[in-house]
């Protein structure tokens, strides 16, 4: 149903509308400016992956762009990783986000060969928690203040998976 490539310059503008159309209530990360500064982001993704610090993806279906994810490696445990991801609105309530999760999963343990794999989310955000516990993700519990994002801070759950092989 989905598939997962790396981003190309090509996925900027893809990116950049989805983005500032979808309005997303608990997403916290900083929304680009303009269609130059998405491209400037994709270009650095390389880089990204080379030094194994996060490894960002294209979300395709039905040959077009719809949303992005990535797996972020965490610094100082780097057999932990977190996953995030995006889609467009008109694309909500499809099973995407379970299908992204279940793939972004068998790139972490199988190609990346982490033990651990985490998802954080705001604890509003029902349709992630939802998504987690499709992909058979535990909950560990509630991280208060974790989240800085525009001199705020905010809460999250913490699911995760365990590697078992």
């Amino acid at each position: 149903m989905i598939n997962l490539r790396y981003p190309i310059i090509e996925d900027a503008e893809d990116f950049f509308r989805i983005l500032i159309e979808g309005r997303f209530e608990f997403y916290y990360a900083t929304i680009p400016e303009s269609i130059e500064l998405e491209r400037e982001w994709i270009k650095r993704r390389e880089y990204k992956r080379a030094n194994n610090l996060e490894y960002n993806y294209s979300i395709i279906y039905e040959d077009a762009v719809i949303g992005g994810c990535n797996i972020k490696i965490f610094q100082d445990s780097p057999h932990v990783g977190e996953i995030g991801y995006f889609i467009d609105r008109n694309f909500f309530n499809r099973g995407i986000a379970t299908e992204v999760v279940k793939e972004l999963e068998n790139i972490a343990f199988n190609d990346l060969k982490l033990i651990r794999l985490e998802i954080r989310m705001d604890p509003r955000n029902k349709a992630s928690e939802r998504v987690a516990i499709k992909n058979n993700f535990k909950k560990e519990g509630l991280l208060k203040k974790v989240m800085k994002f525009e001199n705020n801070y905010y809460d999250n759950l913490l699911y995760a998976k365990i590697n078992e092989e």
